[in-house]
Parts: structure tokens; sequence; C-alpha cells
């Protein structure tokens, strides 16, 4: 698909209820109101994550031929080899095409460790952590002493990684977290799928980052600059996307509600430990045990603003 054909997704989209300009200019909202939100009045309680509004209709899902060998390209020249290629970690993106959604608000980072500490206080729902056996179990080149600076202790985040990211989750406890908010606010919260997940991270017109088409490793958490761990979330602001959205590159993958394969399911973003770096491309997708807690996984959250 040529690039002018492209951009033509945008047109001139009307504008959205949730603070969105109509045209190209998509205007994040720092929180949606709770009047715009079903059963919700009110100031918003702390325990709510800040939201950005995404517009219904058409947007570009996917990514061309090209997109990916140059995605092979970068893992090539930040690797100095061609694994992922001859791997085919691409493959499975499907082709650019146009898709639609309706209207929804999705939180602007990923859900934080203090954010997730008020579920677990609530609930008493057990804290981010892993043993050996369990670990080793799953077979990652990470050595189990890597999980420790990300494991809670007596029901509270590590120190100082308050605003990080919370990772060691699996998808059952992501979803006990939208339960509970579900619950607290009486809007429906839940884990996006794949396509919501990939407009809020990209926008309108399929591009290939968040920011734009050109990699920058100036413009997200990944391994080519460091530091090599989880960092505050928005900590990237020039990486946002057009719909405000931070840190939907690099950081942590994403827990989404699209099943790969029984069991399976389909992480978006990229992390900290990736580099090139093609898998933090929005079009980018890999499957991973649903049950599985990761210290490269994390989620963020949908709260449904129409029926």
């Amino acid at each position: 698909m040529r690039r002018a054909t492209r951009r033509h997704v945008l047109g001139r989209a009307a504008a959205a209820t949730l603070g969105l300009a109509a045209g190209g200019g998509l205007v994040a909202v720092p929180r949606v109101a709770r009047a715009a939100t079903p059963g919700m009045d009110g100031a918003l309680p702390e325990e709510v994550p800040d939201l950005v509004a995404v517009s219904a209709g058409p947007f570009l899902y996917g990514s061309t031929r090209a997109e990916r060998d140059r995605a092979y390209a970068l893992d090539a020249r930040a690797y100095g080899h061609w694994r992922t290629r001859e791997l085919g970690w691409y493959e499975s993106e499907p082709q650019l095409a146009e898709g639609r959604t309706g209207d929804f608000a999705i939180t602007r980072t990923p859900v934080t460790n203090a954010l997730y500490a008020a579920f677990v206080e609530a609930t008493g729902h057990p804290a981010p952590d892993v043993d050996r056996a369990t670990w080793e179990g799953y077979g990652l080149i990470h050595p189990y002493a890597s999980s420790r600076r990300h494991a809670w202790f007596d029901g509270a985040p590590p120190p100082g990684r308050e605003d990080h990211p919370v990772v060691l989750v699996s998808l059952a406890d992501a979803r006990a977290h939208a339960a509970w908010l579900s619950t607290l606010t009486g809007a429906r919260w839940r884990l996006p799928d794949e396509r919501e997940w990939e407009k809020a991270a990209r926008g309108h017109d399929g591009r290939a980052f968040p920011w734009g088409d050109e990699w920058d490793a100036a413009r997200l958490n990944s391994h080519d600059r460091g530091p090599f761990d989880t960092l505050p979330v928005g900590s990237f602001p020039e990486g946002a996307s057009p719909h405000g959205l931070l840190d939907a590159a690099g950081q942590v993958f994403e827990w989404t509600e699209t099943e790969a394969a029984p069991g399976r399911i389909i992480v978006k973003g990229g992390s900290w430990d990736d580099k090139g770096c093609g898998v933090c491309r929005p079009a980018a997708r890999h499957a991973r045990p649903a049950d599985i807690r990761h210290i490269l996984i994390g989620y963020r959250l949908v709260c449904e603003t129409s029926g």
C-alpha cells in the first residue's frame, strides 16, 4: 500500500465525544470525566488510572512486507545477526488492512505497582511474585535472580518502584484487577483486544511506531540505551502515540484479550530487554502462556465508554 493511500484513513473523522479533535490533531485527555463514563459520577478515586480516549472509526492495522523487512534489518543492526528473520518473528502479523473499533478509553500508561497495590490491599489478591521452581519451569533465558528486584514482599511493591509498571502478573491477575475496578466504579473495565491496543498505540494512519515511521531509541525504554530495567511510567513523553498513549513501545510487553492459540495470549509492545527494535512496533505480536508471570509482561486496561 502506498504511503499516500495509507494516510487517507485519517480523513476528516468527526470529533469524538470524549475530547478528541477532528482531523489529524488527536488530543489526549488526562482523565475521562465520570460524566462520560457509564456509572461514574463525581471525582475519580485514586485507584482509577489516568485514561486517554480513542475515537470510533477506521484505522490501519498490521504491516506491509516492506515494514517487516525493515524490522528485521533493525534487529540485525542491533544484534549483529538475522536470527529474528530466521525464526520468522514478524510473519504472523496480518497484511496492512483497514479495521474499525468503537469508542473506548484506555489507560495512558501501563498499570503501575502503586495502582495494583490498591487492588491487592482491598481484595487480598496475591501479590506479584513467582517461586524458583515455577520460574525455572518456564524455560526462560532470564535467571531466577533477575525476578527478585520485581517481586513484592509482605504485600508491598519493591521500594522505589511504586511508579514502575507492575510485572509478574498473569492474564488472570490482570483480569481480576479489571473486575475489581468495574465493581469500584460501576463502569466496565477489561483488557484491550489486540486491535484496540494497536489502534491506541499507533493512531489511525498505520505508522510503524507510536511517534511515526522512523525508529528512534531516544523515545522509549529499550535495551538500545538502557537502563536495562523498568522505569517510572511516562518517562518518555516524546514517544507518545497520536492518542497520547505512553510506553506503548518498550518498557514492558502488555497482555491483551486476544488468543493466539488455546492457552496462549497475544502480548504487544516490546520491552526494556529488547533492542533494534522490530518487536517494539505496534504491529508486532507475540504469544505467551496465559498463566506465565514474567518480568517483561505487564498490562494496561480499557474502560468502556459506550454500550
